[in-house]
């Protein structure tokens, strides 16, 4: 095994079609990726096979060809847009004498140059140690007891099994100390819900303008930069929609396609804002030629996470670009469902506040609901969550229950606990004045 050099800049990408022509898109976006992290790019090779080399994940020739590429281009790192497994890792890096990191490798080290925050940073090294857990390899063996004779035996543990002791421990107290910022976290969504503001989540492909756009809603100061991954660390501010009409703006981490594992599992609690979101905002890169692949790749990822049914306004950013004016965007039955802006020139900024406007707008909603005997504990979750104005039991054991509540924190209410919608009838709530239908806040 060669002696890794402690640091490597200047990068050949490779970018593998399978069973087609590697794709100059998927290239593209890796060499983006790159330059993020601070590389150079000094070469690139494409090739196509039908399946990857258990081995070297490309062929034998391929192989002799990117050493010759290293070689004449001077370069010291090789970066993978897939995602290589150990063996296959340790075998490039032996036969180019080279360091070679994966499209996984290279996504956590531009995460870990970008965290600022103490909870970003505890979780990009619970995600770096998890990768790295899998791609331990034997370094110095003087201390093993497998030697024998007198006076070698060491002290009974390899190097290898204490280095995955220490990990495991590591990994341990980080996961630990991440559940108390979780609780943190989850005390403070507590607090928004009982004072009845909706959180509404950026969400979108990297580089996709959501920084930008929530700086100019929230006059935040917030890090934007044409680079993916320009922002890491998740930023929640006030905007204030119209007088009585409040909502919290959260910017998360932007999505990528094939978004590593680690990454989603150390970042869950970063993710809970917009997995318990009452509407995402899904910012699209209108001129990107790829944006209904980027849209379906965000899509992954929010299902990946748990945030699928979370409702979505989709907001086309960089119509300066393009050329077109801002406009809004309507579905079969009139509503807004999408509006077309400039986060950088501020222009159409008036139409996405009318567009939230109309979706948190619809005021508070009352209605009657039966609970049979069997269902205490939904029962006692209404009343946790403060929405229950008057009950009366029934000759069965059961309670009919009127509710009151913000349209929106009852839709959240019974798509986390599981309440059909359909249960809460439509008729007037005695004592209150009101029903099912909406009644106008703003």
């Amino acid at each position: 095994m060669f002696e890794r050099p402690g640091h490597g800049e200047r990068a050949v990408l490779v970018q593998i079609g399978f069973g087609t022509r590697p794709s100059e898109d998927e290239l593209g976006e890796l060499e983006q990726l790159a330059v993020s992290a601070g590389a150079t790019i000094a070469g690139r090779l494409l090739a196509s096979r039908t399946v990857p080399d258990a081995r070297h994940f490309i062929g034998k020739g391929k192989v002799e060809e990117l050493g010759e590429l290293i070689r004449a281009s001077g370069a010291d790192l090789v970066l993978f847009n897939h995602a290589l497994s150990p063996s296959q890792e340790r075998n490039l890096e032996k036969a180019l004498s080279c360091r070679v990191l994966d499209r996984t490798g290279l996504i956590l080290d531009i995460f870990a140059q970008r965290a600022r925050s103490f909870e970003g940073k505890l979780q990009v090294e619970l995600a770096q140690l998890r990768h790295l857990s899998t791609r331990l390899v034997r370094g110095w063996t003087h201390l093993e007891r497998q030697k024998g004779g007198i006076g070698l035996r060491g002290p009974g543990e390899t190097q290898l099994e204490t280095d995955r002791r220490l990990l495991a421990q590591r990994i341990r107290n980080l996961t630990r100390r991440l559940e108390r910022v979780d609780k943190q976290r989850e005390q403070g969504r507590r607090t928004r819900r009982k004072a009845e503001v909706p959180t509404v989540a950026l969400v979108g492909y990297t580089n996709a303008g959501k920084s930008t756009l929530f700086n100019q809603l929230t006059s935040a100061d917030v890090y934007a930069a044409d680079k993916l991954f320009a922002t890491l660390d998740p930023t929640l501010r006030g905007l204030q929609l119209a007088p009585g009409l409040d909502v919290v703006l959260a910017d998360t981490v932007g999505f990528v396609r094939d978004l590593p594992h680690e990454l989603v599992a150390a970042f869950r609690s970063t993710l809970r804002e917009t997995q318990d979101a009452e509407l995402l905002l899904h910012i699209v890169d209108l001129a990107d030629p790829l944006r209904d692949q980027r849209i379906g790749d965000v899509n992954g990822v929010l299902e990946e996470i748990g945030a699928e049914e979370v409702p979505q306004l989709i907001v086309y950013n960089k119509t300066d670009l393009q050329g077109e004016p801002p406009s809004l965007m309507y579905d079969d039955t009139g509503a807004i469902r999408g509006v077309r802006l400039s986060a950088r020139t501020g222009e159409g900024l008036d139409l996405l506040v009318q567009a939230l406007r109309e979706h948190f707008g619809q005021g508070r909603v009352a209605g009657r609901v039966h609970l049979d005997a069997s269902e205490a504990r939904m029962r006692a979750k209404l009343y946790d969550a403060d929405m229950v104005r008057r009950e009366t039991e029934d000759q069965s054991g059961g309670w009919e229950i009127d509710v009151e509540a913000p349209k929106v924190a009852l839709e959240r209410f019974c798509r986390d606990t599981g309440l059909n919608r359909g249960r809460i009838r439509p008729c007037p709530c005695e004592g209150m004045g009101a029903s099912l239908q909406s009644r106008t806040v703003a």
